[in-house]
C-alpha cells in the first residue's frame, strides 16, 4: 500500500500568525513536523500544501517536498485533497502542521488500521484522556465508539455523559463542576479524547472534498462529521497518547524549553 502523508500549512492563525515559521530551535515548526512525520517507515513521501509563500520557501530552504494549494479552501481536508489529486498513492494521510512532536509510530498504525480495514474509507485515532485534563473543555474534542472500533461521534461537548454521576453531584455541588470532574458510571470506563490525524483512501478523500459542509460540522466546527453526516465509516484505532500541538506563542514556548532539554 502506498501512503503519503500531507501537511497543510497556512501563515494566518488568530491566536498565533505565522506559526509555521517560528524558529527559536533553529528549525521552523514546519521542519519539526515534517521531519518527524518523514521517519514514519509507511509513508513513501511527505508534501507540505501551503498557499504561502514563504512557507513554500522555508520548505524548499530545507529540502522538503511541498505544493502550493489555492488560498480559499474552507478547510485543511479541501487543502490536502488539492495537493493529491494528481497522486497515484492508495492512502493519504493529513498530519497537522503544529504537532512537532507527533510519534511516527502512531503515524505507522493508523496506515496499518486503514490496511487491515478495507471496508472503511478513512480513519483516525484517538487516546484516553489525559490525567488532569478537562473532558468538559470545548476545545478538547471527544469521539464514542462503536462494538467494531467506529465512530459513533465527534463532540466538543462532553460525551459519554455520565447522567448517574451527574445527578448524584448535583446534590452536593455546583451544577458547573459536574461535568468535569465527575467519573462517568458504567461503561466505557473513560472519556477518548480525539487526535487530529487522518487517513483516507485517495479515492474516498476527493469525494469527501466535494460533498458540501454539512449542519453538524458547521454547528461544531468539526469537518469530520461531514464523513459521519454523509453516512461514511470512520476507524478509529487507540494509542497511547497525544502529542502536544501548539496552538498560542506560550504553547511555542513550553515546545522550545523541551527541545533545549533533550
Amino acid at each position: 500500500m502506498n501512503a503519503i502523508a500531507v501537511i497543510p500549512a497556512r501563515y494566518a492563525s488568530t491566536r498565533f500568525p505565522g506559526k509555521p515559521l517560528a524558529r527559536e530551535t533553529g528549525k521552523y515548526i514546519i521542519q519539526h513536523v515534517y521531519e518527524q512525520v518523514a521517519r514514519a517507515t509507511s509513508i513513501s513521501r511527505t508534501i507540505v500544501a501551503t498557499d504561502d509563500e514563504r512557507i513554500f520557501r522555508a520548505v524548499q530552504s530545507f529540502g522538503g517536498g511541498v505544493v502550493m494549494t489555492r488560498a480559499d479552501h474552507p478547510s485543511g481536508t479541501d487543502r490536502v485533497a488539492e495537493a493529491v489529486a494528481d497522486s497515484d498513492a492508495d492512502v493519504v494521510v493529513n498530519v497537522q502542521g503544529d504537532e512537532p512532536e507527533i510519534e511516527p509510530a502512531d503515524i505507522d498504525q493508523l496506515v496499518a488500521l486503514l490496511s487491515s480495514r478495507p471496508d472503511v474509507p478513512m480513519g483516525t485515532l484517538a487516546c484516553p484522556f489525559p490525567v488532569g485534563g478537562d473532558p468538559a473543555d470545548p476545545n478538547a474534542v471527544k469521539v464514542v465508539l462503536d462494538t467494531r472500533g467506529r465512530a459513533l461521534y465527534f463532540s466538543r461537548s462532553l460525551i459519554p455523559f455520565p447522567r448517574e454521576a451527574a445527578g448524584r453531584a448535583a446534590v452536593s455541588g455546583p451544577r458547573g463542576a459536574v461535568a468535569a470532574h465527575s467519573e462517568p458510571i458504567g461503561s466505557p470506563p473513560a472519556w477518548l479524547l480525539h487526535i487530529g490525524i487522518y487517513a483516507y483512501r485517495r479515492p474516498f478523500l476527493l469525494s469527501l472534498a466535494k460533498l458540501p459542509p454539512t449542519p453538524l460540522e458547521q454547528i461544531e466546527r468539526l469537518e469530520q462529521l461531514r464523513a459521519l453526516e454523509h453516512g461514511y465509516s470512520i476507524a478509529v484505532a487507540i494509542v497511547e497518547r497525544a502529542a502536544i500541538g501548539i496552538d498560542t506563542p506560550e504553547d511555542y514556548a513550553a515546545f522550545v524549553r523541551r527541545a533545549g532539554a533533550k
